[in-house]
């Protein structure tokens, strides 16, 4: 590691916790793609296929805050273990009815237990990062270097589930899922060295999503969601009508490698402009690189495409979790960390839903202008809400 991220592990257990948080991040990018290939194999039907994924994003995105604040009250050790075991009994449960005769409710029932049990890793690793480098310029390395992790899920989990899914069997890929979400998130439990301190609640805002700074950013979150469930959804099919299914997760995974090479170089650098300004200008950027991708019908420049849309999403990404990082109490960190993921979850539940249908109804490329709304929604938001998120000045050019 070199420049600020020299020394970023210097802590200890901070490679442990790191290392946890990758493996059990990993289902994040696999279990949607999963659920659909399974689906859509056995049922040859994307509509169902989405809204099933749709279904499990949504109990997601209504259970990650409260886990959150289960991990604030009593701490991450005691939290993480036994969701992690109910959510990989959801998960087998979920593969065994897709492959069975019984009604198609029982496949919505067992997404919604699926995404009730998932854990928000993600924001349980920040808040660890938060509690080592809090006020300091460091935090800005730590939390870019996190960003840089989910990408690299993001570049991986797609092919390999894609992989999995296709030249094995349709439940390889959720069988790898599921071995890495329990193992990481077992590990990571038993590292209660570098958990966050569990603190009394002071605050009397009651909830973080109050603070309106952070509700207008799980608005723009709910849309950037929106667009990667919608693109994950959207390039399974433009492969298969490619007879290229198998190369879906490489699609996908170019997406993410251009979010991967930007955060590195997002991350790296010291930053003279506020972090608000960085954000609303990452989506304005990404909103304008999404644009292409409706209009073209060849696969190789589809995936040159999204690699160029894919650059700014680790610099808003960073940004966003900087910016809450910032407006929430200490006592509520790991609680307002989930309410982002939890607006994003809603919004891949919600663009996952929205693909399927119009996919099926005007064919992918065509599907991909719901993507391209949900970008330019975003940044009316984010630009239009601006105002709610200045901050008081920071003591480093860094943190700003």
């Amino acid at each position: 590691m070199v420049g600020p991220y020299k020394g970023l592990f210097e802590r200890p257990g901070a490679k442990a916790f790191v290392l946890a948080g990758f493996i059990g991040r990993m289902p994040m990018s696999m279990l949607g793609v999963g659920i659909i290939l399974l689906i859509s194999t056995l049922s040859d039907n994307f509509a169902t296929a989405g809204a099933v994924a749709a279904v499990s994003n949504l109990a997601f995105a209504v259970a990650a805050p409260m886990s959150g604040r289960l991990a604030d009250r009593f701490g991450q050790g005691r939290v993480i273990a036994p969701i992690a075991v109910l959510n990989a009994l959801a998960l087998t449960a979920l593969m065994l009815l897709a492959g069975s005769e019984l009604p198609e409710w029982t496949l919505y029932a067992a997404g919604l237990v699926v995404g009730a049990t998932s854990l928000s890793i993600g924001s349980m690793v920040r808040a660890r990062w938060s509690a080592l480098y809090g006020g300091s310029g460091r935090l800005h390395a730590a939390f870019a270097f996190e960003s840089v992790v989910d990408e690299v899920c993001f570049v991986t989990g797609p092919a390999l589930v894609t992989v999995l899914a296709t030249a094995v069997n349709p439940y390889t890929g959720l069988i790898v899922a599921l071995a890495c979400m329990l193992s990481g998130s077992l590990v990571l439990a038993s590292q209660r060295a570098t958990q966050p301190p569990v603190q009394a609640v002071r605050t009397t805002s009651g909830s973080p999503i109050l603070i309106p700074g952070i509700a207008l950013l799980a608005c723009v979150s709910l849309a950037l969601g929106a667009i990667f469930g919608s693109v994950d959804l959207i390039t399974v099919a433009f492969a298969d009508e490619h007879g290229i299914k198998w190369a879906a997760g490489f699609l996908l995974a170019s997406f993410a490698g251009g979010s991967m090479v930007s955060g590195l170089w997002f991350g790296s650098r010291i930053w003279r402009i506020s972090l608000r300004a960085r954000f609303v200008r990452a989506l304005a950027l990404f909103s304008v690189g999404l644009v292409p991708i409706m209009f073209i019908d060849v696969p190789w420049l589809m995936a040159a495409a999204m690699f160029l849309a894919g650059f700014a999403i680790s610099p808003t990404l960073i940004t966003c979790f900087s910016l809450t990082e910032r407006m929430v109490p200490p006592s509520l960190l790991t609680e307002g960390m989930a309410w982002i993921s939890t607006a994003i979850g809603l919004g891949v539940a919600l663009g996952s839903w929205a693909g399927g249908h119009l996919t099926e109804t005007y064919g992918a490329s065509s599907a991909y202008g719901f993507s391209v709304c949900a970008a330019f929604a975003a940044v009316i938001v984010g630009i239009g809400g601006s105002g709610l998120l200045r901050l008081p000045a920071a003591p480093s050019p860094s943190e700003t």
